[in-house]
Order: C-alpha cells, then sequence, then structure tokens
C-alpha cells in the first residue's frame, strides 16, 4: 500500500495484461496509485533489480494491495473478486463461472501470451506482424465459436465478467496488429458494447498516466 493507504498498481499503459486489472479496479470503485513501468524505455524497466523484487517474472501488472504483492493478472482479479466481490465479476452460476474462466484464460493463455513483446522480439522484426496475426487469428476463430454459444449482451450472458476483461484489451491488439475482425462478428459487437461503459473508457490506454502525449485522447 501507498503512504496514502491505497494500492499500488505497477502497470504499462499499453500492457493487455495491465488493462485487465485497471478495468476490474474502476468496476469495483477501488482508488489505486499507478507506478508506471516501461516495458521498452532503458531495455525494459520490468527487468530493474527494485521490480524484480517485486515481481520475480519480471512483468506487468503487479499490485499492491492488503499487506501483499499480487502478479499475473487473472489471480489478481480473482483477489479482487474474493475480497471485494461488488459488484461480481465472475457468476455465481457454476455453468457460468466455469466458463468465464475458460474464455479468459484462452485469451490469457492461448492468445495473448503468443503475440506478446517477449515472443516478438524472438522472431525478427521482419517476421512480427505476420506472427502476431497469425497467433491472434488462431485464437480468434476458437474464440468467435464459443462467443456464438455463450454470449449474451457480453461474453457470457448479459453481466461483465472477468472474461469480458480480457476481451477488450486483446482486440486491441488486434487492432494493433492489423488484424482483419470481419470474421469475428460476435468478438466485434461484445467489444464494442463494452468499450461503451466508463470504466472500460478511464482505464483506456490512451487515457493512463505514462500514456506519450502523442497517444492520448
Amino acid at each position: 500500500m501507498s503512504e496514502s493507504g491505497k494500492p499500488i498498481l505497477y502497470s504499462y499503459f499499453r500492457s493487455s495484461c495491465s488493462w485487465r486489472v485497471r478495468i476490474a479496479l474502476a468496476l469495483k470503485s477501488i482508488d489505486y496509485e499507478t507506478v508506471p513501468i516501461n516495458l521498452i524505455k532503458d531495455g525494459g524497466q520490468q527487468f530493474s533489480k527494485e521490480f524484480q523484487a517485486l515481481n520475480p517474472m519480471k512483468q506487468v501488472p503487479a499490485l499492491k494491495i492488503d499487506g501483499i504483492t499480487i502478479g499475473q493478472s487473472l489471480a489478481i482479479i480473482e483477489y479482487l473478486e474474493e475480497t471485494r466481490p461488488t459488484p461480481r465479476l465472475l457468476p455465481q452460476d457454476p455453468k457460468k463461472r466455469v466458463l468465464v474462466r475458460m474464455i479468459s484464460d484462452l485469451i490469457a493463455g492461448g492468445i495473448q501470451p503468443l503475440q506478446n513483446l517477449s515472443i516478438l522480439k524472438q522472431v525478427g522484426q521482419e517476421n512480427q506482424l505476420a506472427w502476431a496475426q497469425k497467433a491472434i487469428n488462431s485464437g480468434f476463430s476458437a474464440l468467435e465459436q464459443i462467443l456464438q454459444s455463450t454470449a449474451g449482451k457480453y461474453c457470457v450472458g448479459d453481466e461483465v465478467s472477468m472474461a469480458d476483461l480480457c476481451l477488450v484489451p486483446q482486440v486491441a491488439n488486434a487492432e494493433r496488429y492489423k488484424v482483419d475482425l470481419t470474421p469475428y462478428p460476435t468478438i466485434s459487437r461484445i467489444n464494442k458494447a463494452l468499450l461503451a461503459l466508463e470504466a472500460f473508457q478511464v482505464s483506456h490506454p490512451c487515457r493512463q498516466p505514462d500514456t506519450p502525449p502523442e497517444l492520448r485522447a
């Protein structure tokens, strides 16, 4: 916790994993302080000894809250859900709850890691766009099929859930890597509905303390 008693989020404005947590904090009306960790500057500030002491995985986000430090975005969201359960991000119904977790894991484990910065550095500058597009298209093809049976207004029914917190940042990644979203009408529809919500707007990468001036909105 900070001197003010607020939780501290170690975040990078463009990190989709950080964005998931920012949405959760906004939805649950949790006031917090941001410590920006620039993943590009100085070779990546996540590799500093100071940050590695907080998160040995050298990744954002990390959240200091209630006397502990938590890494991994889904673990953070689940902790917030267990300790600050309003509004709910995991449905009470176990069948709906497992669908939310399945979709969240599909995105957080099956799509985003394959196109994140650390992987793209390994494939070479000339191959990065094609690699990212292939990874996202592969995952979105499966996700679109799943959402056609689970979605209402949002990913699972008509209430915002952890799955939605994963979806919107991943669609932003897809747009950043120029993925054609035409084959994914359900994903696109849900994303549009979610971006109309205040929590998704205030947490957007274009509105963060470390957002470069040219990317602010």
